[in-house]
């Protein structure tokens, strides 16, 4: 059905909406390559009831302003792919009457109509969504059809016992993306993806043990079981996961690493695999990393002051700031947001990685490879002859790295760099051990920045209590300083019942003043640095995290949880 854009533009600014925003909304979906409903449902300002009225009484169709999710069949939701729902941009809801409504948010999806009539074999009548309202009500019908991967295993294992095959004696082949008796592993490991999505799960572990299969997702930082898959489908589990990787599945005698880049729930997702030889077969861990995130030093829970003296050290000429902190403690997205704001045509930014996790454009990024002798020190002396302004070093490991990030800040190179250190301070005495002279580490230094992760309440379902005194005590408040109301964790659907959903950073932030760099040239320790450093004002992470408990965002639990090693006393 062709549509004139002239009628299109009265009705909206007769609905109100600017003719300048029409025009705008025209210009940008032209740019991006898409039709104009799409352009104008992307604009901000534009209420969606009014961009579906609009469109449905152009096209003489019905339309809804929001949709019940539960009305929408999963059935009919689970016979149309995802890829065709989302590419002919359209959603199967109900059958109604012998027909199957089918809502739509452009013109251009009338052309898909005919197909979905042969697909599910009954009339098809066509209703009218918002762009926007389409798009999430996409995600949330898949999402809600899509099954468990413990409901994909049962019938895994019921498939296996039914036809007698034994999959572990199946010959993997590199023609096991076109066997059909390995379909049912397909569905598995697909599920397991899918979930992993769903869950918000940053690994996979797959497990062998003597008389289990284990598979478990790491949830904001914490393990959770999952499924138990039966002991003799595990050859195949992995075998399928290898051939995904392009790794040799013939090989099971040393650990091996690859990749797996695919498209889940409509976005893009690499997936870093690792196999490992074990006692009873070959264990497995995938890291999964979102392609396209944004990286912003707004998102990751810096307090005002933190981000504030931060960001002016981003924009120092030159010098070394490091990240410390544990594995998994947001070190890179902290930097990578670092760079983000600081990426400008200018400004020459080189990186060394290993591996590189995440694709940034308009910034050279190295990964390190030790095999041909391609390492952290050696990259970065072949950084210094590409006219960088700004190096970011994956990890300083070894006293030649550290010697060769030293000689870049001091020949005019701002240096980011991460370092295995439980707080700020000690970060001086680790690299001074690898035979660093204090001198070169006191005038290279600027900043030190400490962190760690703690998972956030579920604002759905968290809960209001009263402390106990003891509570209070292991984090340092007097019962007569509570003014704010604490939380507690619950659990609902939201959160999977977990009480928590995402994470955030707490911080410590370590400025190199002429006080510290005396400090550090006379070989104070680390605990005479610290005493220091809060004298000239740095809060402490346990400091920080208390602050983040106070304000609802997270728990005393939590805060103790991954501040263990730091102790707030009374004055």
């Amino acid at each position: 059905m062709a549509i004139r854009r002239e009628p299109i533009d009265q009705l909206l600014t007769e609905r109100g909406v600017p003719l300048s925003v029409v025009q705008e909304a025209r210009t940008a979906a032209d740019k991006a390559g898409v039709d104009f409903f799409e352009g104008i449902g992307r604009m901000d300002g534009v209420d969606p009831s009014t961009m579906a009225r609009t469109l449905g009484e152009a096209l003489g169709l019905p339309w809804y302003d929001k949709i019940d999710l539960e009305r929408v069949s999963n059935d009919l939701v689970r016979a149309l792919p995802l890829g065709m729902a989302r590419e002919q941009g359209v959603l199967p809801l109900w059958e109604r009457d012998g027909a199957i409504d089918v809502a739509l948010s452009s013109p251009r999806a009338l052309a898909a109509m005919d197909d979905l009539r042969v697909l599910y074999g009954r009339p098809v009548r066509p209703v009218v969504l918002a762009p926007a309202v389409l798009r999430e009500t996409t995600n949330k019908a898949y999402d809600k059809a899509s099954r468990t991967a413990t409901a994909v295993m049962e019938e895994v294992a019921e498939e296996a016992e039914s036809t007698g095959d034994n999959l572990a004696d199946m010959n993997l082949g590199e023609d096991l993306l076109d066997d059909p008796n390995q379909a049912p592993i397909i569905r598995f490991v697909n599920s397991l993806f899918t979930q992993s999505i769903r869950d918000r799960a940053s690994d996979i572990h797959i497990e062998p043990f003597e008389k289990e299969l284990l598979v478990r997702f790491r949830v904001d930082g914490v393990l959770y079981e999952i499924v138990k898959p039966p002991p003799r489908l595990q050859a195949s589990i992995v075998s399928r996961i290898k051939i995904m990787a392009g790794l040799n599945i013939a090989e099971k005698r040393i650990p091996q690493d690859g990749r797996i880049r695919t498209r889940l729930a409509g976005r893009e997702v690499d997936v870093r695999v690792s196999t490992m030889p074990v006692r009873h077969g070959e264990r497995v861990v995938m890291r999964l990393l979102e392609k396209g995130s944004v990286f912003n030093l707004e998102r990751v829970g810096m307090a005002p002051e933190v981000l504030s003296g931060f960001r002016k050290l981003i924009q120092l000429p030159h010098g070394i700031i490091m990240v410390c902190g544990p594995t998994g403690s947001g070190k890179t997205t902290t930097l990578y947001s670092a760079l983000s704001e600081i990426n400008t045509p200018d400004q020459n930014i080189l990186t060394i990685e290993d591996p590189v996790e995440y694709e940034m454009r308009g910034i050279g990024q190295t990964q390190v490879n030790p095999k041909i002798d391609l390492t952290f020190a050696s990259v970065l002396r072949a950084h210094l002859r590409q006219d960088p302004d700004v190096i970011l070093v994956g990890e300083t490991r070894d006293r030649e790295t550290a010697e060769n990030a030293i000689q870049a800040s001091l020949t005019g190179h701002l240096v980011f760099t991460t370092i295995h250190t439980n707080d700020a301070p000690t970060v001086f005495t680790r690299i001074t051990d690898m035979g660093i002279e204090p001198f070169l580490v006191a005038s290279s230094l600027v900043a030190i920045l400490a962190q760690r992760l703690v998972r956030k309440l579920c604002p759905h379902c968290k809960e209001t209590y009263t402390p106990t005194a003891d509570e209070l005590r292991d984090i340092g408040v007097r019962v007569e300083d509570l003014r704010l109301p604490m939380y507690r964790a619950v659990g609902c659907k939201e959160c999977n019942m977990k009480g928590y959903a995402g994470r955030i950073g707490i911080y410590e932030l370590l400025m190199v003043t002429d006080a510290m760099r005396a400090a550090v040239t006379r070989r104070l320790d680390a605990v005479q640095l610290k005493k220091l450093a809060v004298s000239e004002g740095m809060k402490t992470l346990r400091e920080d995290g208390i602050a983040k408990a106070l304000a609802g965002v997270t728990t005393i639990d939590e805060v103790l949880r991954v501040t263990q090693d730091d102790v707030v006393s009374f004055d």
